[in-house]
């Protein structure tokens, strides 16, 4: 494991990270293990396409950039507007069903025993920042993220460590290997120490799929004290997530993705290192007594029990809500196992060695099913490939060299077609 000093820091404080140089790698090198619940081979659920109001001819392959709202969840949306168009009708105790009922949503989809302890969050980066400041860190300590993982994951922890005089340690993937998922995954496990404070990681990497070994990873978290915080923003909802397997101490989630939900509303899961913090606001209803309107005048201090104390304030958001109970409500109906097993069959024929060799692609193994990049040979511009994919209203997205592809249940063969006409027209 190789460090590098003088990572300069936000405030002027100096860390060490991880260093390495990220390359292009061919199909061949990358063997294909992954410790991940296996989807099936033929899932029961058909295309899902007519449950969405995506046009003809636009093929929709960034569901990790952004998910369409299903004609489920607009109606939710819709008619929670028309709720709050006569506020008359809207009773105190609406002021929790509907987000009570998205922890217990939250809980089945993630196996979590007790849904008390899902709160109710704005966006990630609310998530994160309510658990970093709930995290002690000592100076001389260190936290371990990965190489360019996705911003809300990395700003917030960066900003720790210039408060706290922490190392900040990134574990960049190796620069070469036939299993380079493998390699990375063993420089995580290096990289944690007795000095590790938290662990900072997502089930896989949001620009290309890598997937990371998290139950290995979580046992050597556990193993040396280190809070081990995951932002399941690009995994859960597609592919299963078992929190009781996983054990992480926080599990971050917003809902505009995967969980195929509105703009400006997410879960976090928060386990028992969490359950006697501060929330980053002093809402009324995360009081307890704040059922009781009435009472409302002289309400105490005391938090109510879990992680209610840290939703976001006005959680019961009258059109929000309702679109995230819809959004979790169906992927409940269709199975996540399901879900990543259709997924799997979309794109069985794409992933084929011979088919991306032809291509001059190569794909980072293992990835995730709903997720990967294809990573494009150096004589091939990227400017080139996005304008092909422009032309034949292909939706995919661009980081870096890498076209990371999304599909979902709304997708169907025909739009992997156009993908595949699209990069061959560019070679």
């Amino acid at each position: 494991m190789a460090l590098r000093s003088n990572e300069a820091l936000p405030g002027g404080r100096v860390g060490a990270c991880l260093r390495g140089t990220q390359e292009l790698e061919a199909w061949a090198g990358f063997d294909v293990v992954a410790r991940v619940m296996s989807p099936p081979e033929v899932s029961s659920l058909a295309c899902q396409k007519e449950r969405f109001s995506l046009p003809e001819g636009c093929h929709y392959l960034n569901c990790a950039y952004m998910s369409p709202l299903s004609k489920r969840v607009q109606e939710a949306g819709i008619a929670g507007v028309r709720r709050k168009a006569v506020p008359a009708e809207i009773r105190p105790d609406d002021f929790f069903t509907g987000c009570e009922e998205i922890r217990r949503l939250f809980s089945r989809l993630v196996n979590a025993p007790d849904p008390n302890r899902v709160a109710i969050i704005p966006a990630v980066s609310y998530g994160l920042a309510t658990v970093a400041m709930n995290t002690p860190v000592r100076r001389g300590q260190n936290i371990v993220t990965v190489h360019h993982q996705f911003p809300s994951n990395v700003h917030v922890w960066r900003r720790l460590c210039a408060s706290t005089e922490t190392t900040f340690r990134v574990v960049d993937p190796p620069t070469g290997g036939r299993d380079r998922a493998s390699s990375w995954n063993e420089a995580i496990l290096e990289a944690i120490d007795g000095d590790t404070a938290v662990v900072a990681l997502a089930p896989l990497h949001w620009t290309d799929g890598t997937r990371f070994d998290l139950v290995r990873i979580g046992d050597r978290a556990r193993e040396v004290g280190a809070a081990f915080i995951i932002d399941g923003t690009q995994a859960v909802g597609a592919e299963p997530f078992d929190v009781q397997e996983v054990r992480p101490d926080a599990l971050v989630c917003a809902a505009y993705k995967w969980l195929t939900g509105p703009y400006s509303i997410g879960a976090a899961y928060l386990g028992p290192r969490y359950d006697d913090g501060v929330p980053l606001e002093e809402t009324w209803q995360g009081k307890e007594g704040s059922e009781d309107f009435a009472g409302l005048v002289e309400q105490g201090t005391a938090y109510r029990p879990g992680a209610a104390r840290y939703d976001v304030g006005e959680t019961a958001n009258f059109v929000l809500v309702p679109m995230f109970i819809a959004a979790l409500e169906q992927l409940l109906e269709w199975g996540v196992v399901n879900i990543q097993g259709y997924i799997r069959g979309l794109t069985r024929g794409l992933l084929q060695r011979g088919r991306l060799e032809a291509l001059g692609l190569g794909v980072a193994r293992p990835h995730g099913e709903h997720l990967f990049g294809l990573h494009l040979p150096e004589d091939i511009e990227v400017r080139r490939v996005q304008a092909r994919l422009r032309e034949r209203d292909v939706f995919v997205s661009v980081r870096g060299s890498v076209i990371r592809v999304s599909p979902h249940i709304y997708n169907e063969t025909a739009d992997i077609d156009a993908l595949v006409d699209a990069l061959s027209s560019a070679r």
